[in-house]
């Protein structure tokens, strides 16, 4: 399968990982990351982690990715966003729709 056939983004599918700390558990933040993300087109998951981090992985246009990503450290978000990590890499394909996990 390839990144084009599991987001339906074509060429350009980038994947961004990003792990956010702060109170971000309990609090509707993987809910709010996960609308935002539909809006913005992109197929992954938003998934809490033991240490208080949640962690998420979104495919789909570079430019919508960077986008989720402004959304993420805005101050709009439920609870409060301490800091955000980001990784890039290659579209793998592999997901279709965004999940809570």
């Amino acid at each position: 399968m390839t990144a084009s056939e599991g987001t339906d983004t074509g060429v350009d599918a980038v994947r961004l990982t990003a792990w956010v700390r702060g109170r971000v558990q309990g609090v509707g933040f993987r809910w709010w990351t996960r609308a935002r993300a539909l809006e913005l087109g992109l197929a992954g998951w938003a998934a809490n982690l033991a240490d208080g981090r949640v962690e998420i992985v979104a495919e789909g246009p570079r430019e919508s990715c960077e986008r989720l990503l402004e959304l993420l450290r805005s101050g709009t978000t439920p609870g409060q966003v301490d800091g955000v990590v980001e990784r890039w890499s290659e579209a793998k394909g592999s997901t279709t729709g965004f999940v809570e996990r």
